[in-house]
């Protein structure tokens, strides 16, 4: 096999790749990437759970392929200089150069490389990076670590009359997005591990060219321009979202969305890690107040809104709440409640259905 092409088009394109290979593994071939040399070049890393395969164009002499481990190879292209750089392998032997610069590599038998599953698309839709990207960013914060309960590890992806509708839930709050899409097949959900959603992040850029999500029984992949990430479903019974949001609500405040924020973070910055306490926000008339106290000392402000609280107090982490604040697409807001122990809503001012944050409360003690 021997292939040359631009040096920052390959690291590129290894880089890609590599976030799906192995970082430790008793089966070595999972730390490699696959190089193949064809009509064009492409490089695979997969880790049994999740492929990444990108195809780049190169000029081809000698088509094979090769098995190459991916953290050197992608360390070895970064500090390689700018150029053309030219990959060859013959027994056993992978030489890389650039410049002046040559490696000399011990390559493993393309062989003994696994097959990446494929996927028989049922189902899919398609919809531009820069709103994937945006819809992803804006959900992806309420995805669980928590691996007793691996189905909230992902992010539910539910297709409905060319509508996609993306979940994240963690057990203290809910993040949900929708917007129209260009479906085919039947309507279908299905969930999407939270690292497959952080590559797919990565590799969306801001341009409206569209990515094409294809959806298999055990498998979906996403195609973003020439790489694809293939990743197994997530499986188990995800929360009924439906169910778990409020309909109707006692009392409801809007308010400026940034206004808001400024004075979660300005009367959190009392709050370290050390010195973890809930806010305790108080909806009167036409005002939302603040009060936090810690061992560090004490900080109150207030937040201007239209509508009336009824003086309704509520608790609630900072972190949780100011997540829901950053990642809400809008300007004005709309702070849904029903009392002092059940959760606060956030939706958009103008009584559309594009988000949902739902925030679960934290118990206030006296003094807090």
């Amino acid at each position: 096999m021997k292939f040359s092409c631009d040096k920052y088009v390959l690291q590129q394109a290894a880089a890609s790749a590599a976030r799906a290979a192995a970082a430790k593994s008793p089966i070595p071939t999972l730390e490699g990437l696959l190089i193949e040399a064809g009509a064009s070049v492409r490089i695979t890393g997969y880790d049994l759970k999740k492929a990444i395969y990108t195809t780049i164009d190169a000029d081809i002499p000698e088509p094979g392929s090769v098995l190459i481990g991916a953290r050197l190879f992608c360390e070895m292209l970064r500090r390689m200089p700018d150029g053309i750089v030219t990959v060859e392998a013959e027994n056993g032997t992978v030489s890389v150069k650039c410049g002046k610069a040559a490696f000399n590599l011990v390559g493993l038998s393309a062989d003994d490389y696994p097959d990446l599953p494929t996927v028989e698309a049922e189902n899919g839709v398609s919809l531009p990076q820069n709103l994937l990207k945006k819809m992803i960013n804006e959900c992806s914060f309420a995805v669980s670590t928590n691996e007793s309960r691996p189905v909230y590890m992902g992010t539910l992806f539910e297709i409905e009359n060319n509508v996609l509708t993306m979940v994240s839930v963690d057990g203290y709050r809910l993040a949900l997005r929708r917007e129209a899409v260009e479906g085919y097949g039947d309507d279908c959900s299905f969930i999407v591990p939270g690292t497959a959603l952080s590559d797919l992040e990565r590799l969306c850029g801001d341009s409206d060219e569209r990515v094409v999500l294809s959806v298999g029984s055990k498998h979906i992949s996403f195609t973003v321009g020439n790489t694809v990430i293939l990743s197994r479903r997530l499986e188990g019974d995800f929360l009924n979202y439906k169910k778990a949001i409020p309909e109707s609500f006692r009392v409801t405040v809007k308010t400026a969305r940034t206004d808001l924020l400024e004075v979660v973070e300005r009367v959190s910055l009392i709050i370290d890690s050390k010195n973890n306490a809930p806010l305790r926000l108080t909806f009167r008339k036409d005002a939302i107040d603040f009060v936090c106290t810690t061992p560090l000392g004490k900080a109150a402000d207030s937040c201007p809104c239209e509508g009336d609280g009824g003086n309704l107090e509520i608790g609630f982490n900072d972190h949780y709440l100011s997540d829901a604040l950053k990642a809400a697409p809008t300007d004005e807001i709309n702070v849904c409640l029903n009392t002092g122990s059940s959760p606060c809503i956030l939706v958009p001012a103008d009584g559309s259905d594009n988000f949902v944050y739902m925030v679960l409360p934290v118990r206030l003690r006296a003094g807090q």
